[in-house]
This record gives C-alpha cells, sequence and structure tokens, in this order.
C-alpha cells in the first residue's frame, strides 16, 4: 500500500466529517471492462473518438490519483494497471473498499434508474458501512402504473402507488428536465386535461411491448402537484446531465414559477447538480426559503477544479441551504471521489477565508457540518 494519503481533504475543516449523500445511486456489482468503466465515467452517451479514453479528463485524472492508493496502487498509476487490479481484486472488493473509505454516514439512493443492475439502497448503504434510504423518482412509479390503469383513473392509480411507495423513502425525485425541460406550466392541470394527456400517453405503444416514455408536460405537472401533497422533499435534476436534456432547458431559473405557486406549501424543493447554473441556483436558494441546492454531479466531473465550482456556489447560497451530494453511480469511485474531493474543495475554500479573516475557524467547522450532513438530517427528517 501507497504512504501516500488517499484522503485528498486530510488535514483541511472537512477532515474525518461523516457526510450524508442526499442523492447517489447505487453501484455495479459485476466485473467492468475497458469500455464499461470508461462509459460509467462520463456523461456522454457515446464513446470516445477511436485512440481516445475517458481516462483523459479531470475526472479521469482524479481517478488515478485518489483512487488508486486505495487499490494498492501509486498516485497517478496508469489506467491500464488501474483497470487490470480492479479485474484483478474484483466487484466486490472494489466497492468495498472505496465506498467504506467515502466515508459516508447515510446514503439517500435513487432506485428509479437501472435498478435491475445496481445496488440497493441497502446493499449500497453496507458496502459504504451506513445507513441508506431511497428517494422514489415520479417518473418510474408512473410508468410502473401505466401497465394496469386507464385514462381515466390514471390519477387516483398514481396516487395510491406513490403513497406505498413514499411510506419508508426520505423524498421525492423528478427527471422533468430531461422529459419536458424545466419552462413547463407550473399551475396543477385540470381533470379533463389530465385524462386526455394519459389517454394519448396510455394509446401509444412501446417499443417491444414497453410502457412509452413518460415525456407528457401535463402529465409531468400531475406527478409533480400529487408528490406535493405527500409534503416529502422533492428533488429536481437541474443543469449538467447526459446527452438526452437539452441543457438550455434545465436552468434552474426556468422553475421559478414552480417555486413561486409552492412557496405556501413548505415543501422543500432540492436542486440537484445545477452547474453550470450554480450561481443562479443559488440566488434560488437565497429569496426561496424552501428551495435548497448543490453540485454533486460537477465535483466528481470538474476535479481539481472543483474547489471553484463548490466556492461559486457558496457566494449567494445561505450555508443552511447548501447540502452534499455525489449523484454517484455504478462506480464506487465516484461515491469515494464526490466525498473526497468536496471535504477538499469546501476545506481550501474555507481555509483560504479563515486566512483572509473573514470566517473564524469555528465557523467554517460549523459550516463544514451544516452542508455535509446537518442540513440534510434537518430537511429529510433523518434525525427523528
Amino acid at each position: 500500500m501507497s504512504t501516500d494519503p488517499a484522503d485528498p481533504a486530510a488535514g483541511t475543516v472537512m477532515d474525518g466529517l461523516p457526510l450524508t449523500d442526499h442523492h447517489c445511486h447505487g453501484v455495479v456489482g459485476t466485473a467492468l471492462d475497458r469500455d464499461g468503466f470508461e462509459a460509467l465515467a462520463t456523461e456522454s452517451n457515446w464513446p470516445g473518438p477511436a485512440g481516445t479514453s475517458m481516462f483523459d479528463s479531470q475526472l479521469g485524472f482524479a481517478i488515478r490519483r485518489w483512487c488508486a492508493p486505495l487499490l494498492d496502487l501509486e498516485p497517478h498509476a496508469a489506467a491500464e494497471d488501474y483497470l487490470a487490479r480492479r479485474l484483478e481484486l474484483g466487484p466486490d472488493a472494489v466497492n468495498r473498499r472505496l465506498l467504506g473509505a467515502a466515508g459516508l454516514g447515510t446514503l439517500l439512493v435513487d432506485t428509479g434508474y437501472r435498478a435491475g443492475e445496481l445496488t440497493s439502497p441497502a446493499q449500497t448503504a453496507a458496502l459504504a458501512g451506513g445507513i441508506g434510504r431511497e428517494i422514489v423518482r415520479l417518473e418510474h412509479v408512473a410508468e410502473q402504473v401505466a401497465a394496469e390503469t386507464t385514462p381515466s383513473s390514471f390519477g387516483a392509480d398514481f396516487a395510491q402507488a406513490l403513497g406505498l411507495a413514499a411510506r419508508d423513502a426520505a423524498g421525492f425525485k423528478s427527471v422533468a428536465a430531461y422529459r419536458c425541460g424545466l419552462d413547463f406550466d407550473p399551475s396543477p392541470p385540470p381533470a379533463r386535461e389530465l385524462e386526455r394527456a394519459a389517454a394519448r400517453w396510455l394509446g401509444r405503444p412501446g417499443s417491444a411491448g414497453a410502457v412509452p416514455r413518460l415525456a407528457d408536460p401535463v402529465l409531468l405537472r400531475h406527478l409533480l402537484w400529487t408528490a406535493l401533497e405527500l409534503g416529502k422533499p422533492i428533488q429536481f435534476h437541474t443543469g449538467y446531465g447526459d446527452a438526452e436534456l437539452d441543457l438550455h432547458r434545465c436552468n434552474p431559473l426556468l422553475l421559478t414559477g414552480w417555486l413561486r405557486a409552492t412557496r405556501a406549501a413548505g415543501v422543500p424543493m432540492m436542486l440537484l447538480h445545477c452547474y453550470p447554473y450554480h450561481r443562479e441556483a443559488g440566488y434560488l436558494a437565497q429569496v426561496f426559503p424552501h428551495v435548497y441546492v448543490d453540485v454533486g454531479l460537477a465535483v466528481n466531473h470538474t476535479g481539481s477544479r472543483s474547489p471553484a465550482v463548490i466556492a461559486e456556489l457558496l457566494e449567494l447560497t445561505p450555508f443552511h441551504k447548501a447540502l452534499f451530494s455525489t449523484d454517484a453511480i455504478g462506480l464506487p469511485e465516484l461515491h469515494y471521489l464526490g466525498a473526497a474531493l468536496f471535504r477538499r474543495g469546501f476545506g481550501q475554500a474555507a481555509e483560504r477565508w479563515v486566512d483572509g479573516g473573514d470566517w473564524s475557524v469555528q465557523d467554517a467547522r460549523r459550516v463544514a457540518s451544516l452542508i455535509g450532513c446537518r442540513n440534510a438530517a434537518r430537511v429529510y427528517g433523518l434525525e427523528s
């Protein structure tokens, strides 16, 4: 084992702080070849040009620098050596080493995407040595309901299914950003409009008999208003993601009408990822009392530049409104790096402010605790 510290946050105000990952996914439990690994190390839907590698990125360099020592390799090990060592150890050992080193006390796991291929909340938490809770994806529940509903009963059937799914869940997640963009009409759809939209959707054949993908803005609005009535936090994908979304329609500012319409309900609205609109998201978190933000997905993919992204998020965001997440999926490297680079990035920013006399050390540690775990505990009711 290399003597080089594997934790990039060693010595910062975040050092040793257990984190609550308020949005992540499970990991792959089978061995990955190079193509499979690289496909999970990018937001692109396609492989790079022949002769190139996703390791030539900020994320790829961070994996080689910070994850390699956890697999008994030297920092900056060659990609070929890193992948060979992964295969030698096997997926269970790799998952346990990397997730176990992340220092995650609680993981809120989105189960609505590739659920059959990834570990469950309980399995993911066991690998990390923490506690797992589920985040229910609204669109996934609706698509499950579609197989046994009718246009006239869809609204009631979805409400019943969502209520059952929510009983043990920490919150909800919407991918309306992918399905229709965030510039949707924020008002609840009338019953007749809802039934007509359900008829259009349910009457459309899916591929190979599958339920067609839910992308109707009327139905997506109904899902959100139904979730609102249950009172649990609602997560929204915003900003950066894969090629299936139109990034300009994922700016969180487009949710302003929805945020105004839901303010009185007091249900927390959790803006995930946000990059490159994280400053806009910080504004929304400042002016709306029920809005919270993170930059989870961006921290991994910006690698050595992530301290700047974290500092930019905190320019306007009240410190009781920022949360930590990794949005890690598939690769345990993403859970580990999401945590380690966040500790490093926040730690570096806070220490600059302490050294400049703008913050006290005590305040830096208190804010680290707020963002790292206490805000999530309060918003999701994890303290009870």
